[in-house]
């Protein structure tokens, strides 16, 4: 049988599994124990599968596949961040960046190949959606980083943002799938309260989040709060305008009661005015929430550049006079291209 018509293995359920042995004439324990090693061990093949047959572990491979990301190449940068060039099982690329400070490590995580959306300053954007990745793909992700941070850092893995490729909300059922096994006891065990999604804005699927009840944390790029200003830089904010954006996550806050940490990037002559800063203010105001300045990361063409300090002092000013809380992110990896908005494959 060919390798390309096998069936992935991950796709399957632990009651899937299960079924499967039963369907062989074996016991159904069997899927447990296949289960743990697909998930809780990261086995990339049946055969290190050693508390199974070797007859058994043959079957499955003539039955099945585990299609494993692989760590292509990876890329340290001088104030310690990873990149990962990850090649997927068709030999399309993704990446994947390990943040370390001296309290906590962070995997920042892709959802797509490309890029679903079209925001003018951001280098993944320009690469054109090619697909969304598996479950599997973005879970497999978490457990590289989870390994680097370990060797290199000497603990594990603490946080994840989905602040990779793509656009996690135009992935929604797959994304939630992987934060499922990630948080589940027989996946990593971590804590959903560890893990932030980050949207630029979808408001039909910040309302399902809300429906689903789920526990992770919301960011949104939000970059500015004038609808003009902002569909000149995110030209999908014209269907997806800030008025249902923010009718969107009034309704996340009243579900969840989540505060909603809004990502910004202050640009010369684009949005670093008084006016800019008050519409901020006045967008924030409907429920708590925090605001994380982001230094801008260029991408080549000159087209936008950062802001000066002086802007970002009065966008501070402005958000602390009135209660709202804010802090000034500083990038990491921009020497390798791995800070934020720069992932596009470069290599």
């Amino acid at each position: 049988m060919e390798k390309t018509k096998k069936k992935d293995i991950r796709a399957l359920t632990k009651a899937q599994l299960r079924d499967f042995f039963i369907s062989q004439g074996d016991k159904a324990f069997r899927g447990n124990q296949v289960y743990e090693w697909l998930w809780q061990k990261s086995a990339h093949s049946f055969e290190g599968m050693t508390n199974i047959s070797k007859e058994t572990r043959e079957m499955l491979e003539a039955n099945f596949v585990i299609n494993h990301i692989k760590v292509d190449q990876m890329q340290r940068s001088s104030d310690g961040t990873i990149k990962n060039a990850v090649r997927l099982h068709d030999d399309l690329i993704v990446e994947s960046v390990l943040i370390p400070t001296k309290t906590r490590t962070t995997a920042c995580v892709s959802s797509q190949v490309g890029c679903s959306l079209d925001c003018k300053f951001c280098a993944t954007a320009r690469l054109k959606r090619m697909r969304n990745l598996n479950p599997d793909e973005i879970y497999d992700q978490v457990v590289a980083i989870d390994n680097e941070s370990r060797l290199y850092f000497d603990r594990p893995l603490s946080n994840i943002v989905f602040m990779g490729m793509g656009e996690p909300l135009m992935n929604y059922n797959n994304v939630l799938k992987a934060i499922e096994k990630i948080t589940s006891q027989e996946g990593l065990g971590m804590s959903p309260k560890r893990i932030t999604v980050s949207t630029s804005g979808v408001p039909k699927m910040i309302r399902k989040m809300a429906d689903d009840a789920v526990k992770f944390k919301l960011a949104v790029s939000l970059h500015s709060a004038i609808d003009d200003i902002r569909t000149s830089i995110m030209p999908f904010n014209a269907t997806f305008s800030l008025e249902d954006l923010r009718t969107a996550l009034d309704y996340w806050y009243e579900k969840t009661k989540s505060r909603i940490t809004y990502e910004y990037v202050v640009w010369e002559g684009i949005n670093d005015s008084q006016k800019d800063a008050d519409a901020l203010v006045d967008f924030c105001k409907f429920a708590p929430s925090k605001v994380n300045l982001i230094e801008y990361n260029p991408i080549d063409d000159g087209e936008f550049k950062q802001a000066s300090n002086r802007a970002i002092e009065m966008y501070v000013d402005t958000l602390e006079r009135n209660g709202i809380i804010v802090t000034v992110r500083r990038s990491r990896g921009k020497d390798i291209d791995a800070a934020c908005g720069q992932l596009a494959n470069k290599q």
